[in-house]
């Protein structure tokens, strides 16, 4: 497990029904433990659904829950660190990819301290598509409401000096390989 950090891996996002929603050509290892995965990187190339293509503007951490039904993105920019949160399925690694399934739900965490939780009307559009059970929407709500409490108490992954480390340690591996 450990020997995955500091190489590349691609991330792969799916909806519900298994189609691919959005691809990521790469992330930097920088943990990988019995809790989660760790990536970093910058401008990223992304491939949506759709076939559009795009590069990441910030530099991003990425954390990647193994077993809660969660991954945040922390997008470093000049005001400070911002948080994009999926309410995701646990993810996974399988084939030089990170995996996991989109569930639509978002919280999102500005460098100012406010907390907005988005995407709620697809979210109940994409229920009533994918039928997501009972079960599911339970899970996934009562994470939403966890995900919020650990913004507000700023529990890991929402602590900046933590995401900063490791960016650090990404510019050092980086750097280290370019020179």
């Amino acid at each position: 497990m450990k020997s995955l950090v500091g190489r590349w891996l691609g991330i792969q996002c799916f909806k519900h029904d298994g189609t691919i929603h959005r691809t990521w050509d790469r992330g930097l290892v920088l943990e990988n433990n019995d809790d989660f995965i760790v990536v970093a990187s910058k401008r990223a190339k992304v491939i949506e659904n759709n076939g559009r293509r795009w590069f990441t503007k910030e530099p991003a951490v990425t954390i990647f829950s193994k077993k809660e039904w969660w991954n945040a993105i922390c997008m470093i920019k000049n005001d400070g660190i911002c948080y994009y949160c999926n309410i995701a399925s646990p993810s996974l690694i399988d084939n030089e990819y990170i995996k996991y399934i989109d569930y639509d739900l978002d919280v999102k965490l500005f460098p100012n301290g406010d907390i907005r939780l988005l995407d709620q009307k697809e979210y109940a559009h994409h229920r009533e598509t994918y039928q997501y059970n009972d079960d599911l929407d339970v899970i996934l709500r009562y994470q939403a409401r966890v995900i919020v409490k650990r913004m507000k108490e700023h529990v890991f992954p929402f602590i900046d000096e933590d995401i900063l480390r490791y960016y650090n340690r990404y510019l050092e591996i980086v750097d280290k390989n370019n020179g």
